[in-house]
């Protein structure tokens, strides 16, 4: 893979980059350092020498007043663009704020400026992003996509996010939240997964060092079922939203609502949208609402005298099974006698 570098042009009255391949050469390797996972690109941002630019060109002849002061002025100009990339066809940028929300993409916009913060590509219809397409933008701290037609991320792609803090992917079609998910991105302190009707799992290990995380969303989804594992390992969780799901109180939810009534204090929830579909004798109720009690059938446990009972109860039921069957054995030996006699004495 080659790296890329970016070369001035003049569009109208302002200077752009774009990227040209660049061979490598061993004074541009760096040999000690591993190349970057997930990432399409190696972003290097470079303006030629202007020695060499001005040794390209003829000589024109003794330089006028007027020209040489154009010149000055579109070479600051130039340099000035190199900081990072243009804005992106369709979206607005200022102060480090990259604003593609609204425009009907069905992809997510290439070279966005090096130093973005805060990127929103909200109320689109982007189905996929590319495999490292933040790998470039280490500024990064907000990524709004929410309203899209997302229905999974590519691994890896928060690995170079390691200032992202908060993420929105709600109302898409997420169906699953897998263990890599968030991988490396350690950074995030609110995640908005709401009101993705077929999010049906959530990996055990899909938070797995968030440990600054303190909102997470995972309202209006299709979850009937979340591990306690997935949520013990986030020791800053201060507003959990659960509701809206089809949750499914059965035995194997025991752990997660006996850890939620003891972090209740600390940890917002909305308790009262968070309601059980299942089992039918339940169903209805809210998540909250139940007790050790209601969960007293998952602990039933057999003693010595059960034992005892349930030996005593087969062996009278056998005896009863063996007098039963002799005494219709006996009967049927009996009519079967009877009849014969029957018979004898017609003839």
């Amino acid at each position: 893979m080659t790296p890329l570098l970016r070369s001035p042009t003049l569009q109208g009255s302002k200077p752009r980059c774009r990227c040209l391949p660049v061979p490598l050469t061993l004074d541009s390797m760096d040999t000690t350092a591993p190349a970057p996972m997930g990432s399409i690109q190696h972003c290097r941002c470079q303006l030629p020498k202007m020695g060499d630019t001005w040794s390209q060109l003829p000589w024109p002849g003794p330089p006028q007043p007027a020209v040489l002061l154009v010149s000055l002025l579109l070479a600051a100009g130039v340099m000035h663009s190199d900081a990072g990339t243009s804005c992106p066809v369709l979206c607005t940028c200022h102060n480090q704020v990259v604003d593609c929300s609204s425009q009907r993409l069905f992809s997510v916009p290439p070279d966005l400026p090096m130093d973005t913060r805060n990127l929103s590509l909200a109320h689109n219809r982007i189905a996929t992003v590319p495999p490292g397409y933040l790998t470039c933008y280490m500024e990064l701290r907000v990524l709004d996509l929410h309203n899209n037609s997302l229905i999974e991320l590519p691994p890896g792609l928060f690995l170079h996010a390691k200032r992202l803090a908060h993420l929105d992917l709600s109302y898409n079609n997420l169906s699953h939240v897998p263990a890599d998910m968030f991988q490396e991105a350690h950074g995030l302190v609110h995640i908005d997964l709401s009101h993705n009707p077929w999010l049906r799992r959530v990996h055990p290990q899909a938070f797995q060092g968030l440990m600054q995380l303190r909102d997470l969303d995972l309202s209006y989804g299709g979850l009937a079922f979340l591990s306690l594992e997935a949520l013990e390992g986030l020791p800053g969780l201060v507003t959990l939203q659960i509701g809206g799901n089809p949750w499914v109180c059965g035995c194997t939810m025991e752990p997660l609502l006996k850890w939620l009534r003891n972090r209740i204090q600390r940890c917002t929830s909305d308790s009262q949208l968070a309601e059980c579909r299942g089992p039918p004798e339940v169903e209805g109720a809210p998540l909250f609402s139940l007790t050790e009690e209601s969960f007293k059938a998952c602990h039933l446990t057999l003693t010595l005298d059960d034992y005892l009972f349930i030996a005593f109860v087969g062996f009278v039921v056998s005896i009863a099974s063996v007098a039963t069957n002799f005494l219709l054995g006996i009967t049927a030996n009996c009519c079967h006698r009877w009849s014969k006699a029957s018979e004898e004495e017609e003839i």
